[in-house]
């Protein structure tokens, strides 16, 4: 699996790039075979070789692979020194081998700091993990029932923290028997998740899959500037101006960077991107940024609500834990509504879903899929999933796409033959056996019914903001948005003489930002906008505390 020498991901460093570095390196000497630092090693250092080879291994496989081999003036690492995770994979001697030493505490202030050398670095780090997970490399084997729901949520979760693994399919994948075998695990206890040939999981929460894989970071028992709840684009956005501004931030996220956007299979009305952008892609993007200048993101770590002392804000986990911020914005989100039909509770995460990714694509190919809403994340849906399915059935209870959907959607709706869309028509019932098989339709019109095969329905039917940890803690609407700004300028727990900056709650020092704010606009760059103008409001709160 040795990977392509593309000039972005192995560039070699001139003489001044290396200099630049020397103030916190170290020269270090290798003998053959030692390694510089073993896969799952966390917080592992940087090199630069500066004489001798260096073999990039990956073990993950059962066998040993050489990944690639850094030459002179070539480099170690890719993103994950920036994030803190462990190392995926090995980097081991070659020859005897000097290399120049860099801590990764370094190497994070030397990329923010030094352009001419963070910016080489970032890049070839972007690259090397992008050339890594097309090469088909798995950090981690998933091996479960297409029918579990856990299943599902396990690669929902790795995927959604960027982290490269292949799912076995217990029941069409050839292999499964004998990777089983080979571990003395009957069919019955899966899901597992199988890390090298050593660290098996069966079933595990998602915070012990965090733990396991280094994915989760200890909070520090400190005083944040700036608290985060939520990693969609407005927390992110938040993160990227905070920290990059001096703020001590930290991101707090239920499951893992991107919020409801990350599931778009593709956003092409946000600017600068005119070929389109995933949502996985952007929010890895600005999580890397984030964390570049210094934020910490904590996923999973639930919040369970929001308290005062001493004058700071407590927020406590769910955990049992507490962190303490001078500030806090609440970009918790919303969550799509359930379909309230008989069945649907039951095909949950086995043929009911509430996103469109490749996870559940792969689900989906060559057959009929039907999709239920009229926004723009069901207009998307349905262009990715007609890329891969038989034909996709688009379900409004409406006559007019043009009511909620974006022009270029409609448009491209209208050109994909693929397509079909019932107007006037609802989702009546459920229908399978251990996975969904069909749903029953029904014409507003004249009230007929119709009962259409499938293998998925996708559901996209408007969304329920994530602020019941918020009932007792700052003002919200009947539909449980967080009120912000004029919406509680008199509101009766609002004592101060100023009045509420606009993104500010009727807790004063407490924001909100993106869909879980009553008001918002429910596009990406408007959470981005509302992220950032977040961290300006709380400089002028801090400034006045």
């Amino acid at each position: 699996m040795a990977l392509k020498r593309d000039p972005v991901a192995f560039p070699k460093l001139n003489d001044a790039q290396i200099a630049a570095l020397s103030s916190c390196a170290k020269l270090k000497e290798f003998a053959p075979r030692q390694a510089l630092f073993n896969a799952g090693q966390c917080d592992y250092a940087f090199y630069v070789i500066k004489s001798g080879q260096v073999e990039v291994v990956d073990h993950s496989g059962g066998q040993d692979e050489v990944v690639t081999v850094h030459e002179p003036g070539e480099f170690t690492g890719d993103v994950d020194m920036l994030t803190g995770r462990p190392a995926l994979v090995s980097a081991i001697a070659r020859t005897a081998t000097q290399a120049y030493e860099v801590a990764a505490a370094d190497l994070r202030r030397i990329i923010n700091e030094v352009p001419q050398v963070g910016d080489v670095l970032l890049s070839a780090f972007l690259m090397r993990r992008q050339l890594l997970e097309d090469s088909g490399f798995a950090a981690v084997r998933v091996v479960g029932s297409r029918y579990s729901r856990d299943t599902h949520r396990i690669r929902e979760f790795l995927a959604r923290n960027r982290v490269p693994f292949t799912w076995i399919d217990l029941e069409n994948d050839p292999s499964v028997n004998a990777l089983l075998g080979r571990f003395g695990i009957p069919p019955e206890e899966t899901p597992v998740v199988v890390r090298g040939s050593d660290v098996i999981l069966r079933n595990p929460s998602n915070e012990q899959l965090a733990d396991a894989l280094g994915i989760r970071k200890p909070l520090e028992q400190t005083l944040y500037d700036l608290a985060i709840v939520g990693a969609g684009p407005s927390g992110l956005a938040a993160a990227v101006y905070g920290a990059s501004e001096g703020l001590k931030t930290v991101v707090l996220d239920r499951i893992g960077p991107g919020g409801q956007a990350g599931t778009s299979s593709r956003i092409e009305n946000y600017l600068g991107f005119p070929t389109g952008v995933s949502g996985s892609e952007l929010a890895n993007c600005a999580l890397i940024q984030a964390e570049k200048f210094g934020a910490t993101l904590s996923s999973p770590a639930e919040v369970a609500g929001l308290d005062s002392q001493s004058g700071y804000h407590v927020l406590r986990m769910a955990d049992r834990g507490e962190l303490s911020a001078k500030c806090v914005l609440i970009s918790a989100g919303a969550a799509y509504r359930k379909l309230d039909a008989e069945g649907c509770a039951r095909f949950e995460g086995s043929g009911i879903y509430y996103a469109a990714t490749p996870i559940e694509a792969q689900l989906c190919r060559n057959a009929q899929v039907v999709i239920v809403g009229g926004g723009n994340s069901a207009g998307q849906a349905a262009v990715y999933l007609a890329e891969r399915a038989s034909k996709v059935l688009l379900v409004i209870r409406g006559d007019d796409l043009s009511k909620s959907m974006s022009h270029y959607l409609i448009r491209r709706i209208e050109q994909t033959p693929k397509i079909e869309v019932r107007r006037r028509t609802e989702i009546t019932k459920a229908q399978g056996d251990q996975l969904l098989s069909a749903v029953q339709l029904r014409s507003t019109d004249t009230g007929k019914t119709e009962t259409i095969t499938c293998v998925a329905l996708f559901v996209f039917i408007g969304a329920v903001p994530h602020t019941s940890w918020l009932r007792d803690a700052v003002e919200l609407d009947r539909n449980g948005f967080v009120k912000t700004g004029l919406q509680i300028a008199d509101a009766p727990g609002w004592t101060l003489r100023r009045q509420p900056f606009l993104l500010e709650t009727s807790r004063p020092g407490v924001f909100a930002a993106g869909d879980v704010r009553l008001g918002s606009t429910k596009r990406v760059a408007s959470a981005v906008g509302e992220g950032a103008m977040a961290v300006q409001f709380a400089h002028q709160y801090l400034s006045s505390s």
